[in-house]
């Protein structure tokens, strides 16, 4: 007669593995308090309020990409580009996502601050003008002349115009300027109480079509189509953080640009993931104004041919001459050593 197997001599009772099934449950429970204890917190925060160019980090935090690295990371809102650079530089955040030519003025303003971005995500910036047709402006910036634009408090669109108006040789004297909230902005433009208005290109655009403007009434002027060679919104990290776990930030950026993949093969669920964390978007809105962002400001000419998150040195060597226009750098040196890629991944793993 065959012996029984050692393994199934007893016959566990549904009790019994009940029981079992608890303790699995409870050491899994435990084991992954341990990871996360034994994880890098790090505190990142936006420029902004949750909306479609936030997905790539709101996946890499959904999906575990993350954890994945090592990392246990916190998403925050934030109240705008100026903010974030100066939470940084006061220990206040771990990590940020903001403006680039803020951060190199912020450089230049305070020679003790080290900031660094460490992946240019906006390769193209999405500084731009929105307006009407139907109030004469077109796609040529001289057409500003005469008209009455909107100008909302603390918008970087608005912060890049003695660059835009210099560049494209625009009178300043034939144009009335209106300060306004940035909640007005396309409600002002929609009841034609202004012609154009300073806004993110994506955002606005997508705005104004949901309040009913005709889309052949739209006019969208992205400044980087007229002269401007600045870059936009980027990855940057304090440099404790970089001295002090510099494989963290690598792991970071790894999981960030695992975001960005997926955002680009999957828009609908990355603008799920938005709507998550802000009440007054809606999914279908989130996803135009991501895929505008992607398409217009992401994954430009020269991220497909060189690969995501770097820089090309002769155009940022005059991105720099043009921030000088707003006002001259007081150590231009300094303050242009605001980008490494030391951090990212290699270039052939960053191609799309």
């Amino acid at each position: 007669m065959p012996l029984a197997s050692p393994l199934f001599a007893t016959i566990p009772s549904r009790r019994a593995l009940g029981r079992l099934a608890a303790r699995a449950a409870a050491f899994c429970a435990m084991a992954g308090v341990a990871r996360a204890q034994g994880n890098t917190a790090i505190r990142f925060s936006l420029d902004g309020r949750f909306e479609g160019p936030s997905a790539p980090f709101l996946i890499a935090q959904e999906k575990g990409y993350f954890g994945a690295e090592g990392l246990d990371v916190t998403i925050e809102a934030g109240t705008g580009p100026r903010s974030i650079i100066q939470r940084l530089a006061a220990g206040q955040q771990d990590a940020g996502f903001g403006d680039v030519n803020t951060l190199i003025r912020f450089r230049d303003e305070n020679p003790g601050a080290d900031l660094k971005a460490v992946m240019i995500v906006h390769d193209r910036p999405s500084f731009a003008l929105v307006g009407r047709k139907s109030r004469g402006i077109t796609d040529e910036p001289a057409s500003l002349e005469g008209k009455k634009l909107g100008a909302p408090t603390g918008d970087a669109s608005f912060a890049q115009w003695p660059i835009f108006r210099s560049v494209n040789k625009i009178d300043e004297s034939k144009i009335r300027f209106e300060t306004i909230g940035l909640a007005v902005r396309e409600p002002m433009l929609a009841s034609g109480e202004i012609d154009a208005a300073f806004g993110p290109g994506a955002s606005s655009y997508v705005s104004l079509k949901a309040r009913g403007v005709p889309v052949e009434d739209i006019v969208l002027m992205w400044m980087a189509d007229h002269g401007l060679a600045l870059y936009g919104n980027a990855v940057i990290m304090p440099p404790k953080l970089i001295a002090e776990r510099p494989d963290a930030v690598r792991g970071f950026l790894r999981a960030v640009l695992r975001g960005v993949r997926d955002a680009v093969t999957n828009p609908t669920f990355a603008a799920q993931l938005v709507a998550k964390r802000n009440d007054a978007a809606q999914p279908e809105t989130v996803r135009e104004r991501l895929s505008m962002t992607i398409e217009q400001n992401m994954l430009t000419p020269f991220v497909k041919a060189h690969g995501f998150g770097g820089i090309d040195p002769a155009r940022w060597a005059l991105a720099l001459d043009q921030i000088g226009l707003a006002g001259p750098l007081r150590d231009k040196a300094r303050a242009g050593d605001a980008f490494t890629d030391a951090f990212l991944p290699p270039a052939d793993e960053r191609m799309f």
